[in-house]
């Protein structure tokens, strides 16, 4: 039986193309007075930078920070050294992962839904993406690593802001919502982020990337929020994909889509699961990510489930606020999402 998800450790996975501002990210988090205990993995030790007056003892895997964190390398398996960091004495506040510059971070990301002892112990907190904003756009020309990085995100860190003039940070923030419009956006200069604002984000919990429908994707398509009873049909939010919306429409990158869909309706589970899974087990390939909070007939608790590609993870959260609408909101990213399909199979688990 696996500990509740609010048990267990949670993990942010942290990717980035080279030179974007992971390092100064992680030297914050090894060196800085935050109280916190967390474990950080990083890729290879001496390419990241590590300022080695921070290292206390050294066993040979894993370095101990002044302020209390640990550092560790991977060398080969992810699942080695979580199982260490999860057996070692005073567990961690939250791991962090760092993935290499030019990795995809889809595999990274599943080992957290793979691994029974890891899944028992950990869970994928949110990946954040840290962003170069003078570089970001030629790297998403031509490096499609740097394409999935954005679009797997749940956390960007654009970071480097002041290399930018107003209009090219515009501009790139415009090619990050054409890839992906739900994650949180944060712009940075040196990093300088609150760490509570990309470590242990609860992203599993969905509302804080959902609640966040970004309004400049309506702009224009004549959509109220609260008075469109269209969407409350679990027709899903309409984005267009960049058709109709104020002047962004070059904007939509043709490759990634995002498709958000809701229902105040309950949904039937006997029908909301099975066809949940089906759908990643054929389509998965193309869906990076899913993730939604869902409404059940007969049910007082939010079920929440988050997916990477083909693995799914999902739970009963918590009971539904007083006063709380009770509505079913999912999200999926991907490329050549077979989009009439979902909105179909989506409508034909709605309890009518």
């Amino acid at each position: 039986m696996s500990e509740p998800s609010s048990q267990k450790i949670p993990v942010t996975v942290l990717t980035g193309y080279l030179g974007a501002g992971k390092t100064t990210l992680l030297n914050r988090i090894l060196s800085e007075n935050h109280g916190k205990k967390y474990a950080v993995i990083v890729n290879e030790f001496g390419e990241i930078g590590i300022d080695n007056d921070l290292i206390i003892g050294a066993d040979e895997e894993v370095f101990e920070m002044n302020n209390g964190c640990v550092c560790c390398t991977v060398r080969g398996d992810l699942v080695r050294i979580m199982d260490g960091l999860i057996k070692r004495k005073g567990k961690f506040d939250a791991i962090i992962v760092e993935t290499t510059g030019l990795a995809d971070p889809a595999p990274v990301a599943q080992t957290f839904f793979v691994d029974e002892d890891v899944q028992k112990n950990a869970r994928l907190d949110a990946v954040v993406t840290v962003a170069d904003a003078k570089w970001l756009s030629d790297r998403l020309k031509d490096a499609p690593e740097a394409k999935n990085q954005i679009a797997f995100a749940d956390v960007i860190v654009l970071n480097k802001t002041d290399l930018v003039s107003k209009p090219e940070l515009a501009e790139v923030e415009a090619r990050i919502r054409g890839i992906n419009p739900y994650a949180k956006l944060h712009r940075t200069e040196r990093c300088k982020v609150a760490l509570s604002d990309v470590l242990e984000r609860g992203a599993f919990d969905l509302d804080r990337i959902l609640e966040i429908e970004p309004e400049f994707l309506d702009a224009g398509d004549g959509h109220d929020h609260h008075h469109d009873h269209d969407h409350h049909h679990g027709h899903g939010h309409h984005h267009d994909h960049g058709h109709s919306h104020g002047g962004l429409k070059h904007y939509h990158d043709e490759e990634m889509q995002s498709l958000s869909l809701r229902s105040d309706k309950p949904l039937d589970p006997t029908l909301f699961m099975p066809w949940l899974q089906n759908l990643v087990a054929t389509e998965g390939q193309k869906i990076l990510r899913s993730k939604g909070i869902l409404s059940f007939t007969d049910d007082d608790d939010r079920y929440v489930f988050q997916g990477v590609h083909m693995m799914l993870e999902g739970d009963h959260q918590r009971k539904w606020k007083e006063g709380e609408p009770r509505e079913s909101r999912v999200v999926f990213i991907g490329r050549e999402l077979p989009e009439q399909m979902i909105r179909d199979g989506f409508e034909s688990c709605i309890v009518t």
